[in-house]
């Protein structure tokens, strides 16, 4: 593994930091300390910050030895939110903040760009302009979206933005990136099937809801197996049904949520409107009455050929390329999403490890994203910097992608 020989920046500072935002997480557009923690150390190291973009954003802006002049730039994205979650380690770090955690790593996401913000500092040899993105609500709340309805890419021009998430399992020292889809459209459904209530001893004098939720719930399936294409990637789970107070009534409703992953727009569209018509005709069918509510949360997460290439030769130059994995696609959903729709750039994995950096004190459990007993690994510090160093010194000191 070859690390930038004059890489410029605290370790001992920067873990700190990162152990104390573990310790204090914020939830969703509520990252108030966090986000002064990290506007004032960019302060500090001489990097102007403008704050308040999706509410809780920072973003920093490094001018290069041009002063910026010749306007080229590139983002570095890195989320700051927790989890609403109880975490279950008890080391020194643990959170403060009782149902509140750093399950998903972004205090290590955070001091990653922090300590290649501290390098950049020190060093500008490149000309054009980096933009440091602090983002808030990643979990749920779309910060990305709203740092985008806020001017992002309007106020700070950039060429192409770049986002990196840690893996748990994969072997430290690792990347993963891959051109395409490499996460999935996160989206919601909620289904009333309003039926006619009676006693369970007499079912025919009313309208029986939970049979016809049944039967639609089955029926959903084959929307994946027999109407999208097989190669096409699609997942439909229904999580939650809800129906009847007692043994011996027959409800008046029946509720079902759930949620659908797909790759795609257009297999998205299709499941929707193919859930639409099942639930509607089912409900139909039986005589029973149908309110369908579909939600579209985040897009998938589609990297640009040329820009994941780009980042996968900058990984290749720092830890060799048999240590740059092809990034298998996740279901699993990232608002990053919506900085990739408005400019090309790639998303990243950095793995984890394993779990046996964690302290003494850690949870039963494994070490996995958005579980208990997770804890972000402090060695991919110098490592997270490393490639966001390279990554954007090699971009505005060329003419970008091939």
């Amino acid at each position: 593994m070859k690390l930038t020989d004059d890489l410029a920046f605290d370790l001992s500072e920067i873990a700190a930091l990162r152990r104390d935002i573990h310790a204090h997480p914020e939830l969703c557009f509520e990252e108030l300390r966090t986000a002064d923690m990290v506007a004032r150390k960019l302060i500090a190291w001489g990097i102007p910050v403008h704050r308040g973009m999706g509410t809780t954003g920072v973003v920093g802006i490094v001018h290069g030895r041009d002063g910026g002049a010749c306007g080229r730039g590139v983002g570095l994205r890195a989320d700051m939110d927790a989890l609403p979650m109880q975490e279950s380690n008890t080391f020194a770090h643990t959170s403060q903040h009782a149902g509140k955690m750093h399950a998903c790593g972004h205090d290590g996401h955070t001091a990653m760009l922090l300590a290649a913000a501290q390098h950049f500092s020190k060093h500008r040899d490149f000309d054009g302009t980096v933009y440091l993105i602090f983002q808030p609500a990643e979990e749920g709340g779309g910060g990305a979206r709203e740092m985008i309805k806020d001017g992002l890419f309007e106020k700070f021009p950039m060429e192409a933005v770049f986002g990196m998430h840690n893996w748990p399992g994969g072997e430290v020292g690792s990347f993963a990136v891959s051109a395409g889809p490499v996460m999935a459209s996160s989206n919601e459904f909620r289904i009333v099937i309003r039926g006619k209530g009676g006693h369970a001893a007499m079912p025919h004098t009313g309208i029986d809801p939970v049979p016809v939720a049944c039967h639609m719930v089955l029926a959903f399936q084959t929307i994946i197996s027999r109407n999208k294409k097989p190669v096409d990637a699609g997942v439909i789970s229904v999580t939650m049904m809800h129906a009847g107070e007692a043994t011996n009534v027959v409800p008046d409703f029946c509720e079902l949520q759930g949620t659908v992953r797909t790759f795609s727009i257009e297999v998205l569209d299709l499941i929707e409107q193919r859930m639409r018509a099942i639930a509607e005709h089912t409900c139909a069918a039986f005589e029973a009455r149908c309110e369908f509510e579909f939600s579209r949360n985040y897009p998938p997460t589609i990297n640009s050929a040329a820009e994941a290439d780009f980042a996968r030769q900058v990984m290749a130059g720092i830890v060799g390329a048999d240590k740059v994995m092809p990034q298998e696609p996740t279901m699993g959903a990232e608002d990053f999403s919506y900085m990739l729709q408005a400019r090309p750039g790639a998303y990243c994995f950095i793995a984890n490890g394993q779990g046996d950096h964690r302290d003494i004190g850690h949870g039963g459990g494994p070490c996995t994203l958005h579980n208990p007993s997770y804890d972000f690994n402090d060695a991919l510090i110098p490592l997270g910097a490393a490639y966001w160093v390279q990554l954007a010194s090699r971009w505005l000191n060329t003419a970008g992608p091939a």
